[in-house]
């Protein structure tokens, strides 16, 4: 199975939305919740290539981009494959 980390901030609604579909899908992924918390804004916006946004998520290292991103790879059944990979 792939690894999955997510990137949010509690107050953000497409983290909530991204993090329904995960789980709906019952997907095992690694939530890092980023909020005001400067090291993690650091990791995230290194691992990220700069991008600060939240949602970021992460399948297998490679970043997908954010919420309506995820939800596009599900519509169009790419994101199965990639976690299949």
């Amino acid at each position: 199975m792939a690894k999955v980390e997510i990137y949010t901030k509690n107050t953000c609604s497409y983290c909530f939305r991204a993090l329904a579909l995960l789980k709906d899908k019952k997907i095992n992924f690694t939530h890092i919740e980023v909020g005001d918390d400067p090291v993690e804004r650091a990791s995230l916006k290194e691992k990220a290539n700069g991008r600060t946004t939240v949602p970021q998520i992460f399948i297998n290292d490679e970043g997908i981009g954010g919420c309506d991103d995820l939800f596009t790879l599900n519509e169009s059944g790419e994101l199965d494959k990639l976690l299949k990979a």
